[in-house]
């Protein structure tokens, strides 16, 4: 295969050209001038851009970083020979996402197609490689001289090396190998630690059943002993309550019966109080002390005495009357006698009649008011006469002597009233804490509250066997459980054995691949030893080789291979460059070979050894073409 012209609309390339011819291609150009875009579109050309890579860290995928400048379409055209046929590549965007998606194929200066090539195959068959070997061979980008291993590089190995089958890899059957290792166990992850995490579930699930059941059977036990228990318990309870009520109601009709009595005792004494408290208020004496009424009727019957004597004093009638008949008689013997001496005496007479018909009318007048005084006082007290008062007197005192009694007695009833009354309080706090048969200190409460805690007790049993039977059903059938547990211990088994069998496959694949490394590995190290020896001049004579590429070299004057961190960068850049050449001729179809892109992979090299190593190149290219892209000039 040859590259002869490129035609790019790629990153900073606006629909830029290029061409090739035979041989060594040496693209002379500053840094930040597109070569190593260029390398990039080739490579875009033959196997496509990938569209499902993502942005990670630093790194941008080609979709993103060869996105053209100017915002145009991502697109480009390859003109090149294969199988001594001209064709033309032609890869187009329609589609932001997909860039480069659109892929035609066709011979040169026609429209034919060519049959068989797609955008996903067109490398592959152009190379005759995948994208991976590729990379790891022919195309060598800038800092990226150094070669990996991969399952692609791998299995193109084994096809030299072997049978010529390219679809195995020591990595990838190694990979598969120990992903079915890790499958049955990896830590306490996988089908093996799975498998016995559900036997050792199930083995404690048949334990928890076996114990369930015996646990099912003394809970029995115990709740049929309580529901005996209740029975008996309520039989006494109802026998206590009854008892209880009894003595209660007996205690308090006794104390009702007392309270009754007290209650009519002090009914009946208040009622004569009130009567005789009536009558003392109806007496002419309205109620008062005793003493004072005795101090006011002594002191009023002293006074009736008095006005008696002053009425018994009252003067008689007849001394006037026989001086007005001695001033009559005066007067006619005056008349008859005609004498000064019967008309004076008659004038004394009659001086003599009205002084005492003056006194006989004062004394008359005083004794008219003693005898009104007297009768008012009596009437004062509704007595007809002072023995009446003494007597009334004497009444009053017996009658206020009673109302004191009576009131003593209401007293007295009064307080065994409240007495009775308070002991029936305290028989009633009673009887309510005898009859409380919830929270009370009676026998009856006491009975209750063991009845209810023994119910308690066999309700809570009843809900704990009533869980462990569902529970257990839930388990199921502990035959069944056996069965499925000694399946699961056969499969252990089986697993077990796989596992070891596996480890013995990865032993073994071990084994062939050291073998099939120990067949290509002396090989590409002695190709690459020659590439080493020519391009330093014979100073690096050996190179040796390690599975994952990494690279030994040594120099005649020393007595051991150097491992690459000893190297100088351009060493190191060229002992990479001689082992990629070494694949190149070894890995790659045998044939018309492809083309060897190479980006600024010489940069490092002093003038005598990029002397060197264009002459290698020189070498190479004539039989396959070389495009080597350097920022330095090299003939």
């Amino acid at each position: 295969m040859m590259i002869h012209k490129l035609t790019a609309s790629f990153g900073k390339l606006e629909n830029e050209t290029l061409s090739f011819h035979d041989g060594l291609n040496v693209i002379h150009a500053p840094n930040e001038s597109g070569k190593s875009t260029w390398c990039a579109f080739i490579r875009a050309m033959l196997y496509g851009v990938d569209s499902g890579e993502r942005v990670k860290g630093t790194y941008l995928p080609d979709k993103q970083r060869y996105a053209p400048w100017s915002g145009a379409p991502m697109e480009g055209q390859m003109e090149l020979t294969a199988d001594h046929c001209d064709i033309t590549l032609t890869r187009t965007t329609r589609a932001k996402n997909a860039p480069m998606r659109e892929f035609s194929a066709t011979y040169t200066g026609s429209n034919v197609k060519v049959e068989g090539m797609t955008g996903a195959n067109a490398g592959e068959q152009l190379t005759g490689v995948s994208r991976d070997v590729f990379r790891r061979s022919a195309f060598i980008e800038q800092g990226s001289v150094a070669v990996s291993g991969s399952p692609d590089l791998e299995k193109r190995i084994n096809a030299i090396v072997s049978t010529g089958e390219e679809e195995t890899s020591f990595t990838e059957a190694d990979a598969r190998l120990r992903a079915w290792q890790r499958k049955r166990r990896f830590n306490r992850r996988g089908l093996l630690p799975d498998l016995e995490d559900k036997i050792d579930s199930s083995r404690r699930l048949l334990e928890d059943m076996d114990g369930s059941a015996e646990n099912i059977g003394a809970m029995q036990e115990r709740y049929d002993q309580l529901r005996a228990e209740c029975t008996r318990l309520e039989t006494e309870v109802t026998e206590s309550r009854k008892r209880q009520r009894r003595a209660s109601i007996d205690t308090l009709g006794r104390g009702r019966s007392a309270l009754s009595e007290a209650s009519d005792a002090h009914d009946e004494a208040m009622e004569q109080l009130s009567r005789q408290r009536g009558e003392l208020r109806q007496s002419p004496f309205g109620g008062a002390a005793p003493q004072t009424v005795e101090a006011r009727v002594t002191r009023d019957l002293g006074r009736m005495a008095e006005l008696k004597e002053i009425y018994k004093r009252r003067n008689s009638p007849l001394l006037m009357i026989l001086l007005f008949l001695l001033t009559a008689a005066g007067v006619t013997l005056y008349t008859a006698f005609d004498s000064l001496a019967y008309i004076i005496a008659a004038g004394v007479f009659l001086a003599g009649a009205i002084v005492a018909l003056a006194r006989y009318m004062h004394a008359r007048s005083a004794a008219a008011d003693a005898l009104l005084e007297r009768r008012q006082l009596l009437k004062s007290y509704g007595a007809a006469h002072a023995s009446e008062l003494r007597r009334t007197l004497e009444e009053y005192r017996k009658l206020y002597a009673a109302v004191a009694a009576g009131e003593e007695r209401e007293r007295e009833t009064r307080e065994a009233y409240e007495l009775a009354r308070r002991r029936q309080e305290k028989l009633e706090e009673a009887a309510l804490a005898d009859l409380d048969f919830v929270s009370g200190s009676s026998p009856a409460a006491r009975l209750g509250r063991e009845l209810n805690a023994r119910r308690a007790e066999a309700e809570k049993l009843s809900a704990q066997i009533a869980t462990l039977k569902g529970r257990l059903s839930a388990m199921g059938d502990t035959m069944v459980l056996r069965s499925e547990l000694g399946t699961m211990e056969e499969e252990r088994a089986q697993l077990e054995q796989e596992y070891e069998d596996i480890a013995l496959a990865i032993e073994t694949l071990r084994a062939a691949d050291e073998e099939l490394q120990s067949r290509f590995s002396p090989e590409l190290g002695r190709v690459a030893a020659e590439y080493m020896s020519r391009m330093t001049g014979g100073r690096y004579s050996q190179v040796l080789l390690n599975r994952d590429f990494s690279a030994m070299t040594r120099a005649q004057s020393d007595a051991v291979a150097h491992d690459s961190s000893y190297l100088s960068a351009g060493t190191l850049d060229l002992l990479y460059l001689a082992v990629r050449l070494a694949v190149c001729e070894l890995a790659l179809p045998e044939g018309e070979p492809c083309p060897l892109i190479i980006d600024d992979a010489l940069v490092n090299l002093d003038e005598t050894r990029l002397k060197q190593a264009m002459e290698l190149l020189k070498e190479i290219a004539k039989e396959r073409q070389v495009i080597l892209f350097t920022c330095r000039k090299a003939e």
